[in-house]
């Protein structure tokens, strides 16, 4: 009997571990599906250029009778129709540089070494410069490559912006590229804005333009698109770590993933996202640095302008997802802006993982407890930090209000972290505050208190979770309310509330 249930132990283990892979295979499936979609659009815009083109040299021969006497009847009729088709003209790239028209190559690259290498998973991009003073590069890509499994390194693209060649190019995981000189448009009288030099406002600008070239060529490579630099050093196991954390998103609706919270290192997109951005880049890529115009694009996705900023900044975060500790680090101390030296480093690199991150319905947060040291409850909610409170007494509370009702499925809170493990939540409720009162039934089974909460479950040593009774839902806010004088701090390191899938 023991050798029985032993084997249908492993048995059951390896059953499970397969529904994760596939769980994983399927959600990457279902992203490359959204590439796809992706595609279909952008040949449908091609399409359409070729349309134009033609419709262009229709007119320029439509003072010679003898232009099209060489092409056969049929095309001539198909010529003639297309010329006379006029439909709306939709701003384009040329549009934002329109001396990407005297080249035809513009937009083709000057140098291209790689394999080509398309469908993966990930595609890591690295602009890179000549710095007078030291180059990073070759640290650069020896951490990131170094710390690649066999298989990592087959589902992956890095792609160095002109740089140095010296190994990988023949396994299709490293390429090379450069953009002609015909992609540059004159950058010497541009504006000087925010109290920027003249060389420092063409260092930023040409940035802008280094970046968008980089993600029009990855675009088809890959489900996502990760930004780095070239002076950086990343952690074991990175790659692993964002795809995870990609997959174990790919339900919510985010547009960025932050592994850095440096400038624009480790920033990962989704690739169908990528046009958008290159496009809203193009717009403005001689006004503001990326990081700023990155922020603008979420402002103008969620913000209502006839909310306050505290708002706009909490619909922001539900598209802007940080992760902690950051997972990589700038090492770089001479910019390739010259003369510039930036002693930048990432302070979460190092850190040990004292909270855990969820994506959670967006909320206005607030407590009556004593935060510390600017453990606040904000971020713990957005899962950038933990929340440290002195003492809690009796009456204390902590309050998640949603910004439109929703429905949650089940809750988690954990408190105590590593460093001090001894800093729980005990005596405390979880309450629920529904839309409209549930059902006798369910009336019965759990406790209201007079503000009309229902209380749904209790901390025991130092975590409370639960399902959430499904007769609740919608609900406008949960609560923890304290119901005992505590005898030491209190750390709430992790907070989860899980929405119930639509149509369930």
């Amino acid at each position: 009997i023991g050798l029985s249930l032993l084997y249908f132990k492993v048995l059951l283990l390896h059953v499970l571990c397969k529904l994760i892979a596939y769980q994983r295979e399927f959600h990457a499936l279902k992203e490359r599906l959204r590439v796809a979609e992706h595609r279909t659009l952008q040949r449908s815009s091609e399409l359409n250029n070729i349309l134009e083109q033609f419709r262009r040299a229709i007119a320029e021969t439509n003072s010679s009778k003898d232009a099209l006497t060489n092409f056969s009847d049929e095309t001539q009729k198909l010529l003639k129709e297309l010329a006379n088709r006029k439909p709306l003209q939709v701003p384009n790239i040329y549009h934002h540089l329109p001396h990407l028209l005297n080249n035809e190559g513009s937009l083709h690259p000057a140098v291209q070494v790689g394999l080509g290498r398309t469908g993966v998973t990930m595609v890591m991009g690295i602009p890179t410069v000549k710095r007078k003073v030291k180059s990073y590069l070759s640290e650069t890509l020896r951490s990131l490559i170094d710390k690649l499994s066999p298989e990592e390194k087959l589902d992956c693209v890095i792609i160095v912006f002109v740089g140095e060649v010296r190994c990988q190019l023949s396994s299709g995981l490293l390429e090379v590229i450069s953009p002609p000189a015909a992609y540059y448009p004159d950058l010497t009288n541009l504006k000087e804005t925010f109290g920027d030099s003249k060389e420092r406002v063409k260092w930023r600008t040409k940035q802008n333009l280094d970046y968008s070239f980089l993600m029009m060529y990855a675009v088809s490579k890959g489900v996502y698109y990760v930004q780095l630099e070239d002076d950086i050093v990343a952690k074991p196991n990175y790659f692993a770590t964002m795809k995870n954390f990609a997959l174990q998103l790919s339900s919510e609706d985010w547009m960025i993933l932050e592994f850095s919270q440096l400038g624009f290192i480790g920033k990962m997109f989704q690739a169908p996202d990528l046009n958008l951005i290159v496009e809203f880049i193009f717009m403005f890529y001689k006004e503001k640095p990326i990081d700023w115009l990155l922020d603008h694009i979420l402002w103008v996705k969620v913000c209502n302008p006839e909310k306050d900023a505290k708002h706009c900044e909490r619909q922001k975060s539900s598209l802007r997802v940080r992760f902690r500790p950051s997972l990589f680090q700038h090492v770089g101390l001479h910019s390739s802006l010259a003369g510039k030296i930036q002693k930048l480093t990432d302070k979460d690199f190092l850190k040990p993982l004292l909270h855990k991150m969820h994506v959670n319905p967006p909320a206005e947060v607030s407590t009556s407890m004593k935060v510390y040291q600017g453990h606040t409850l904000e971020k713990t909610y957005l899962g950038e930090d933990f929340f440290w409170a002195i003492t809690p007494t009796t009456g204390d509370y902590v309050l998640f209000k949603f910004d439109r009702p929703v429905s949650i499925e089940r809750f988690l809170f954990r408190s105590g972290n590593q460093e001090h493990p001894g800093d729980k939540i005990e005596n405390t409720t979880v309450e629920i505050l529904p839309v409209s009162e549930p059902g006798l039934q369910t009336k019965e089974k759990y406790k209201r208190t007079e503000d009309r909460f229902y209380r749904i479950g209790h901390f025991e040593k130092g975590v409370a979770e639960g399902a959430v009774d499904p007769s609740f839902n919608p609900v406008l806010a949960l609560r923890l309310s304290v119901l005992k004088d505590s005898a030491v701090w209190a750390i709430l390191s992790e907070v989860n509330c899980l929405r119930r899938a639509s149509g369930t």
